[in-house]
């Protein structure tokens, strides 16, 4: 198993950080590699909202489907893989005080097949991703703010 977390601060309140990573639809703004991500109902995650999301990553292209298996509103989701990669993770999002916040995501991968003697090399690479990913969040963050 591949166990990552990566914690960024960001320029503006809890609410308005929670706004766009507790919606999929957002994803592809500031994620690295998606190329889509649909979720079903659209709009902000509730326990049994679905993903169809189409990945870019490692030089190769990975389609999943993902289920939301909890939330507590305003602070936090976790999901967790149905198809396609076997993985599991949660977004946080905490208050630091008036216009900051803390977001923290956290991704488990179980490599399958070959991937598995890659296994030490995904690491790394899927922890510089994450952190390039919540740069690139609160970019997006304090330019639409």
């Amino acid at each position: 198993m591949i166990e990552v977390t990566a914690s960024r601060e960001v320029p503006v309140t809890a609410e308005r950080a929670w706004a766009v990573v507790a919606d999929y639809g957002h994803d592809p703004r500031w994620r690295r590699g998606v190329r889509t991500m649909a979720s079903q109902p659209p709009g902000p995650v509730a326990v049994g909202t679905t993903t169809a999301e189409v990945l870019r990553f490692a030089g190769r292209t990975y389609r999943s489907g993902g289920l939301v298996t909890e939330v507590d509103e305003g602070r936090g989701f976790a999901w967790r893989t149905t198809s396609g990669l076997v993985a599991h993770g949660s977004r946080t999002v905490r208050p630091l005080g008036a216009r900051s916040a803390r977001v923290t995501l956290r991704a488990t991968v179980r490599p399958v097949g070959a991937q598995r003697l890659l296994a030490p090399l995904l690491r790394p690479l899927l922890a510089r991703t994450l952190r390039g990913d919540l740069d690139r969040l609160a970019a997006l963050l304090a330019a639409d703010h």
